[in-house]
C-alpha cells in the first residue's frame, strides 16, 4: 500500500511513517523544509497552504491513503495570528482533501479533543463539537473541510499527545515535563484541567490501523485513561523517579493565556476499545512506554 505522510517531521507523523515503513509500506513524508527524520521512507518539502503544490505532490505519490497530521498546533499563537491558524489549519487540510479525492485515495484527518468546550467532558464520538478559540474553531473547521471535500474520510481526534521528540524544537507536555522535573526544576500544572494524555507511539498506531482497514467515520484515537494534569504529573514521577513535590498545583484562571482552552475534557475511548485492534493505552503502560524511549534516548 502506497501512504502518504503529513507532517512527517512532527512527533506523531514521524512515528506513523516509521510504523508504515515497518509493516512493507511504500510510504512519502510531506513536511515543510527540509527532512528532519531518519528512515528510508522518500520525503518531499511541501507547502500545504498552497493547493497547487499539494495537488502536484499527491499526482507524484500516487498514494491509496493519505494520513494527514500536519497542523498548526500552539494554541496560543493560533490565538496571536488567525490568518497563519486557518491557512494551517483550515485551507490546508481543504487542499489535502482535494488531493485525497482527486487521487481517490483514504483520508484520515488527524484532529483535537479541543473542537468541544470543556463544560461536559470526557466527550465521546457522538458528541457535538462547540469551539472555543481560534485554534479550537481552526480544527473544527478542517474536520468539516476534510468530511465535505473527502466524503467517507476519518476523523481521529487525539489529545495532549507526548513522546520523546524525533528532533530538536518546542517540546511536547511530556518532554518539557521530563526536562524541567529531571533538572529539580519547580513546574506549575493545572489541577483543573482534565485530559486524555495519549502516548504519540500508540496514537500512531491507531492512525495506521485505521488506514490499513480505510475506516472512516469518527474516532477518539487517544489514551485511555482521562485525568487532570497534576495527576499526569504526579504519575509520571513515580514511573521516571522524580520527586512529586516538584509539582506546584494551580489553576487555569491564575495564569494569563491567550487562548481560552477546555476545562473539563478529555475523550471516550469505547470504540476504538470495541473496534481497534491496538487499543488505548492507560496510563501507567503508556509512561512506561515513554521512560523506555527517554532512557534509549539517553543511551541507556
Amino acid at each position: 500500500m502506497r501512504v502518504l505522510v503529513t507532517g512527517s517531521n512532527g512527533l506523531v507523523g514521524s512515528r506513523v511513517c516509521a510504523q508504515l515503513e515497518k509493516k512493507g509500506h511504500t510510504v512519502v513524508g510531506v513536511g515543510r523544509g527540509p527532512r528532519r527524520t531518519s528512515g528510508g521512507y522518500a520525503y518531499a518539502s511541501v507547502d500545504l497552504t498552497r493547493e497547487e503544490d499539494v495537488e502536484s505532490a499527491v499526482k507524484a505519490a500516487a498514494p491509496h491513503v493519505i494520513i494527514h497530521c500536519a497542523s498548526m498546533t500552539e494554541v496560543d499563537a493560533c490565538e496571536k495570528n488567525p490568518e497563519a491558524a486557518y491557512a494551517g489549519n483550515v485551507l490546508a487540510t481543504a487542499a489535502v482533501a482535494r488531493g485525497a479525492r482527486e487521487a481517490d485515495a483514504h483520508l484520515i484527518h488527524v484532529s483535537t479533543d479541543y473542537v468541544f468546550d470543556g463544560d461536559a467532558g470526557p466527550y465521546d464520538e457522538e458528541a457535538l463539537p462547540n469551539p472555543r478559540g481560534v485554534y479550537a474553531s481552526t480544527k473544527h473547521m478542517a474536520e468539516q473541510s476534510a468530511r465535505v471535500l473527502a466524503p467517507g474520510c476519518a476523523i481521529a481526534r487525539t489529545a495532549v499527545v507526548y513522546g520523546w521528540p524525533p528532533v530538536e524544537g518546542r517540546l511536547n507536555f511530556g518532554a518539557w515535563l521530563v526536562t524541567n522535573l529531571e533538572k529539580g526544576q519547580q513546574v506549575k500544572l493545572f489541577e483543573d484541567q482534565v485530559v486524555s494524555p495519549s502516548l504519540a507511539d500508540n496514537v500512531a498506531a491507531m492512525l495506521v490501523e485505521l488506514g490499513e482497514r480505510k475506516l472512516g467515520g469518527t474516532w477518539n484515537t487517544c489514551g485511555g485513561t482521562v485525568i487532570d494534569r497534576v495527576g499526569f504529573g504526579r504519575a509520571l514521577c513515580a514511573v521516571f523517579g522524580f520527586d512529586e513535590k516538584l509539582i506546584t498545583p494551580t489553576r487555569m484562571a491564575e495564569l494569563k493565556l491567550a487562548s481560552p482552552r477546555p476545562l473539563k475534557s478529555g475523550l471516550r475511548t469505547d470504540k476504538a476499545r470495541a473496534r481497534l485492534e491496538t487499543k488505548p493505552l492507560e496510563l501507567t503502560e503508556s509512561l512506561t512506554r515513554f521512560h523506555a524511549t527517554w532512557l534509549a534516548a539517553r543511551g541507556h
